[in-house]
């Protein structure tokens, strides 16, 4: 007996899904189907779903295994040294660039703010209106050299800082909060995920709400954890 059009699709979109190691929960499936038009072209509708995905909370879009998630005791600093060989998909809920001063990334933010930007020695003017709202944060941001720290919670909701040992494109503090990063043959020594090119591949998106919410508090952030008092 052949599977129902509604049953065929949920296979497609899922089997879909699944090649790029994220397995959609049923409910986010379902909710998802349910928001599709009629007759919309199956490549459209796995783009979509693809890109629905990555815009979500992986804690409920994704269904977790045992396999597909951090080990209970990842973050047992007893344990010197292991692998998880994943695939793990994970979204980042912090990024902060170890290698520069917390104080240098506010100068370099707030000289953003003040229409300013270097290039070389030479301080550059921007001409008025050239910086819109949130633009001093994204630029301010966009060249950090890195390494960085991360904190990644994958589907069942376990948070793991991670380091860059080898720079991994795509990483850094001009990424999207929320977006969606796949491990595999992952080290993870004394509870710290160490992260390079090799075991990192980052798939993209972007929680809004919650991009929103860190590129605004950042600086403060920033000041908090550099012991600068004032809101500046």
């Amino acid at each position: 007996m052949a599977a129902a059009p509604s049953t065929a699709l949920a296979q497609e979109i899922t089997a879909h899904l699944v090649s790029k190691s994220l397995t959609p929960s049923p409910a986010w499936l379902a909710t998802f189907l349910s928001s599709t038009r009629p007759n919309t072209p199956l490549p459209a509708l796995k783009q979509t779903a693809l890109f629905r995905l990555l815009a979500s909370d992986l804690t409920t879009s994704v269904q977790a295994s045992p396999s597909s998630v951090f080990p209970v005791d990842v973050h047992n600093a007893q344990v010197v040294e292991r692998r998880l060989p994943g695939p793990i998909a994970a979204q980042v809920l912090d990024v902060e660039d170890v290698g520069s001063s917390r104080w240098s990334q506010v100068e370099k933010m707030e000289a953003l703010e003040r229409g300013e930007m270097t290039k070389g020695r030479e301080v550059v003017r921007l001409v008025p209106g050239e910086i819109e709202d949130g633009d001093a944060q994204d630029r301010g941001v966009s060249a950090s050299a890195g390494p960085h720290k991360v904190v990644l919670q994958d589907a069942r909701g376990a948070r793991v800082y991670g380091i860059e040992v080898i720079g991994v494109e795509g990483v850094g503090v001009g990424m999207n909060i929320g977006c969606k990063v796949l491990l595999r043959d992952v080290v993870v020594a004394r509870g710290v995920l160490l992260l390079e090119p090799r075991c990192v591949v980052v798939l993209g998106g972007k929680i809004e709400g919650v991009h929103r919410a860190w590129r605004e508090g950042r600086k403060e952030r920033l000041k908090r954890d550099a012991g600068i008092g004032g809101s500046g």
